[in-house]
């Protein structure tokens, strides 16, 4: 039923429960994994204004260095169970990001965490996962945070304790 199944991280706990779900259904259906990781724009307001000009590349360039080292660590990890596996780092609005990028793949489903976040936490962080539900073209499956599990933490850590 699912030959490609797209998933994404931000290598939070939660993200990464939502890997669990996708491993066992990449397993059970041989289907390959693409695992997403996408950087959200930074803006300076004010640059070039009453503070000088502040070179936000450096720092930018930081950040996808380290979510590129992130995403090839768990990739090389999920090759070692013998999963297929492919990392994708992606900029732009994450909501938008996942959908596009599930499109393009051809992902049969996303298999994504959710904080179940509501009321004015909600409203004031707003949610991708809903963002990906209103706007992907192939089924979403959201796993809703719960207790950390071991081998989340231990994907988390690389640790094998």
């Amino acid at each position: 039923m699912f030959k490609r199944i797209l998933v994404p991280v931000d290598f939070s706990d939660s993200a990464l429960q939502a890997l669990d779900y996708a491993i066992d259904l990449a397993r059970k259906f041989k289907a390959e994994l693409v695992v997403v990781h996408v950087l959200e724009p930074v803006y300076y307001p004010g640059a070039g204004d009453m503070y000088g000009v502040y070179d936000m590349s450096s720092a930018y360039r930081e950040i996808e260095r380290a979510g590129r080292e992130q995403l090839a660590h768990l990739a090389s990890q999920l090759r070692a169970k013998r999963l297929s596996v492919r990392t994708l780092l992606l900029v732009g609005s994450a909501p938008y990001a996942i959908a596009e990028a599930a499109k393009k793949q051809k992902a049969d489903v996303i298999v994504m965490s959710t904080h179940g976040r509501t009321g004015l936490a909600h409203v004031l962080l707003g949610s991708v996962a809903e963002g990906v539900l209103r706007t992907a073209t192939c089924p979403v499956l959201t796993v809703r945070r719960g207790k950390s599990t071991k081998k989340a933490a231990q994907r988390r850590t690389g640790s094998k304790k």
